[in-house]
């Protein structure tokens, strides 16, 4: 490869490569360094295999990276679990869209058919976004890939579900629950509440004894045909005779009471209610209350039952329209109101959510008490930790968690029902040999699935081989990984998925662990665009990763993620950015080139003596870096780890050693030494331009030698008493420069400049006089302990400068300045004026008298500068 130019995409795709085949990811990947005793696991958040990576995968699984390489490189024995999720309702919808772009239905294909199609499309796009992963540099242990629905998870799937289902914590019955008419069953949180524009239908409900009737107000008519109650407050006293009153349907001229209940809002409405036991959750709990009928009005896809009598056949929400003309027809309708009200919809394809009756199986929230208790006691710490409060609030209110689903796709519930003694049985074997009871073989299994989020939950230590048999062992998993790795030490998450995910992991690792499966948990915040919206297709602000890392690399997307991570704020993805850190990273090629002008190769640290004052000062400076940087790193401060490096390379290596080395060319070894233990320190942000500069400096390719990655991370030793003599240096050379801006001499050099400073040796004084003349641009310059007359002068932080004004024509530099301040004095003056003009300042708006203010603020500070000036060149 030419080492004049510096190819990203060439160079990311052929370390990566050997990186990986050379095992560098896996667990023993960086045995040679590997420290006894020090463990680090990490899971990576299955994604779904349902297509691509967006851009917070990419934030997920770059901090996860950085974090992984960092511990890798010091010594610890590391292992990053990579792995894909099934995904059922997700993956079922895609397949079926697919299916019907054929024109084919899934109960065409059939359950196994179709799910051979799902196999398929699994492996497709499990494919696609490992090779994604790959090409972000990320560098989990790739041989211990798992899969949610891989044999081994199947058994540890069925291992849980027995195990809990034999405890009493997994139970089966009628409930309502949320359902979606495409996808089924939903848990609480898989129900997204929106905001609708709706509307609220005033409806006559006739006594029976035909003497009036009763106006109720709802948003759902075509539900009315479950009424099977109409109910009040107990104290309205509109209503308090007409408790126990019957009434009529309208349409349907079936009779049911008027019931009095506390639930009912006197306030709103009419004050008069439906109560549809069986399509209402709060309707539910007071038909319980109440002893009510339960009816159900329309099927599992939302068809209106025989209840609805002549609307029968029709789809739920496509019938309100037509049952509402009915009853205007009818004389039924008093009035429709427009009315904003909240509308809970499937999380996946967006279907108005009902409640329903149904029967399902669900794990009891007592599964989680321990979990919450111990999260509480901090056995696990969130970062940043107000996301406690979040996961108290939840598991406050927690409710039995919905488990099946009604879905080809995913686990089948390994419960089983005999066909001749009724008997009900959990099963861990695939095909149980007979009825446990009467041993009988006539017997089914369930035909629902279950929901993703329960073999989600099992994560942390199904991949470490808990419940897997030994198929797997030695292949997938370890032995002694459950030992090793579990408690895992770290969770890196996006908030969003805190109770979908995190806190149902955290119930599970507890339940069959006895511990909680993290140490610590990071939850990272939104990407956004750079206005600071949430990023969608139909908004068209979507960033594609893989576009960026064409674009860029795969270094510049890191970096830009990691030094914009800051805990718990969004990150502001923008083109400006992604900009600034290309600059960044050619500041770094450039660096290397200048050091290879003058040398061709470079010592590691290790063992190596630095010699030259600014070598040692450069090296005090990454001294204190590296301890900046392993406190941020430490407390997952990724964005503070980030800028500090960035700082230290583009600031003080860059813009200082490097310039200031133009005066001592004997430090230049030192310096190359010093950068290369740099890119060492910079190696898990940036992995592949720090591979590619620390070769180029160490005169080695990585074909032919060992990999950045598995050698030691940088540790701090004591800083130096050279940080004290170069900031005199770099504050006089900059203290030069602005006295030389004042004689209009910025760039140019002048013969002789003056340095006052107090107890300073002479040897160090000639120390530091090469590299102030050079960089400052100075012929002679000398020491002084007094005040030079007759010369223009600056005062910095530890030194006063003066450049003798003798032989400088001062003439022009005066006028100039003259008429900067007879021009600031006018504005000044305009200013006063208006700001002492009571009429003015009685009638103008506050905002223009601010901004007056901090206009007159700034042309007086402004004027002081001017004066200043003059007076140090009229002396």
């Amino acid at each position: 490869m030419s080492a004049n130019n510096y190819e990203p995409q060439e160079v990311e795709n052929k370390f990566y490569q050997i990186c990986e085949d050379r095992k560098y990811f896996e667990i023993d990947g960086n045995k040679a360094i590997q420290k006894e005793g020090k463990n680090f696991s990490i899971m990576m958040p299955p994604p779904n295999v349902t297509g691509r990576l967006h851009i917070g995968h990419a934030l997920t699984f770059t901090l996860q990276d950085i974090i992984t390489r960092y511990k890798r490189m010091d010594g610890y024995k590391t292992l990053w679990q990579p792995g894909t999720d099934h995904a059922g309702i997700a993956t079922q919808n895609v397949v079926e869209k697919q299916l019907l772009a054929e024109g084919i239905t899934k109960e065409e294909l059939g359950r196994e058919k179709f799910l051979e199609r799902v196999w398929a499309w699994k492996e497709e796009s499990a494919g696609i976004m490992t090779e994604q992963l790959r090409h972000m540099g990320v560098s989990p242990a790739w041989e211990r890939e798992r899969f949610t629905m891989d044999a081994g998870l199947q058994k540890s799937v069925k291992e849980a579900f027995v195990h809990l289902y034999n405890e009493g914590l997994i139970i089966r019955g009628n409930y309502m629950v949320n359902w979606c008419t495409h996808d089924g069953a939903l848990s609480d949180i898989e129900v997204e509440h929106e905001d609708h524009d709706g509307k609220f239908y005033h409806i006559k409900y006739p006594f029976a004894d035909g003497s009036g009737f009763v106006e109720v107000a709802t948003t759902r008519p075509e539900t009315y045909f479950g009424d099977t109650a109409v109910m009040v407050h107990p104290d309205d006293e509109r209503y308090k005779d007409l408790i126990g009153k019957k009434i009529k349907l309208p349409l349907i001229d079936r009779e049911v009471a008027i019931i009095a209940d506390s639930h009912v809002d006197m306030d709103f409405g009419t004050g008069v209610v439906k109560v549809t036991p069986a399509h209402d959750q709060n309707d539910y709990e007071v038909g319980k209350r109440h002893d009510l009928e339960f009816i159900t009005v329309f099927d599992e896809k939302g068809i209106l039952n025989d209840y609805a009598e002549e609307f029968k056949g029709l789809e739920r929400l496509e019938a309100r329209d037509i049952i509402v003309k009915r009853l205007e027809e009818e004389g039924f309708i008093v009035k429709v109101e427009e009315h904003k009200h909240q509308v809970g919809h499937c999380y996946r394809c967006k279907n108005i959510v009902e409640p329903y009756i149904s029967k399902q199986w669900f794990v009891r929230k007592e599964v989680a008490a321990k979990s919450i208790e111990k999260t509480n006691a901090g056995e696990a710490q969130f970062f940043p930790p107000h996301w406690i409060n979040s996961y108290n609030s939840w598991m406050g209110d927690l409710r039995d968690w919905c488990i099946s689903r009604q879905l080809w796709w995913g686990h089948q519930i390994p419960v089983f029902y005999c066909g001749d003694c009724d008997h009900e049985f959990a099963s861990q074997e695939e095909r149980p040999d007979a009825c446990p009871k009467c041993a009988s073989k006539n017997f089914t299994q369930d035909p629902d699935v279950l929901d993703t989020w329960f073999s989600s939950a099992l994560w942390p230590f199904s991949t470490l081989g808990w419940g897997n048999g030994d198929a797997e062992m030695d292949k997938l998993f370890q032995s002694n990984d459950m030992k090793d790795f579990y408690p895992n030490t770290l969770l890196i998450t996006g908030f969003d998925i805190l109770f979908f995910w995190v806190a149902r992991m955290m119930m599970m690792g507890e339940h069959f662990n006895g511990k909680l499966p993290f140490n610590h948990i990071y939850l990272h915040a939104l990407v956004r665009d750079e206005k600071g919206e949430k990023m969608s297709k139909s908004k068209g602000n979507v960033i594609d990763p893989l576009d960026m890392v064409n674009k860029y690399s795969a270094d510049i997307l890191r970096f830009t993620l990691a030094i914009s991570a800051a805990q718990g704020r969004d990150i502001r993805m923008s083109t400006e950015k992604l900009e600034q850190n290309r600059n960044f990273t050619n500041k770094l090629y450039n660096a290397t080139k200048y050091l290879q002008m003058n040398v061709d190769t470079f010592p590691d640290m290790a063992g190596f003596c630095v010699e030259t004052d600014l070598g040692r000062y450069m090296m005090s400076r990454l001294n204190y870096a590296t301890k900046e940087v392993r406190a941020n790193l430490d407390e997952y401060k990724f964005n503070d780890a980030a800028l500090v490096m960035y700082r230290f390379l583009w600031n003080e290596f860059c813009d200082w050693g490097i310039e200031l080395s133009k005066a001592d060319k004997g430090s230049i070894v030192d310096l190359g030494a010093i950068f290369k233990e740099a890119m060492k320190l910079l190696h898990p942000f940036m992995p592949f331009i720090t591979e590619y500069l620390y070769h180029e400096l160490s005169g080695t390719t990585l074909e032919e030698s060992d990999s950045i990655m598995i050698k030691k991370y940088p540790f701090k030793i004591k800083q130096r008493k050279e940080e004290k003599k170069f900031e005199i240096i770099m504050d006089a050379i900059v203290s030069i420069r602005r006295a030389k801006v004042l004689v209009d001499l910025a760039n140019q050099k002048v013969e002789k400049a003056f340095v006052k400073i107090d107890g300073i040796s002479d040897a160090d004084k000639e120390m530091m006089l090469p590299f102030i003349a050079r960089l400052a641009k100075v012929e002679v310059v000398e020491f002084t302990d007094k005040k030079i007359d007759n010369a223009v002068s600056d005062i910095a932080d530890t030194c006063e400068t003066f450049i003798p004004t003798d032989s400088i024509d001062l003439s022009s530099i005066i006028s100039k300045l003259e008429k900067q301040d007879e021009k600031l004095q006018k504005e000044i003056d305009k200013l006063n004026g208006m700001l002492n003009n009571e009429r003015f300042v009685a009638n103008a708006p506050e905002d223009v008298l601010v901004k007056n203010r901090s206009a007159l603020e700034d042309a007086r500070t402004k004027q002081e500068k001017v004066l200043e000036q003059l007076s140090s060149l009229k002396g």
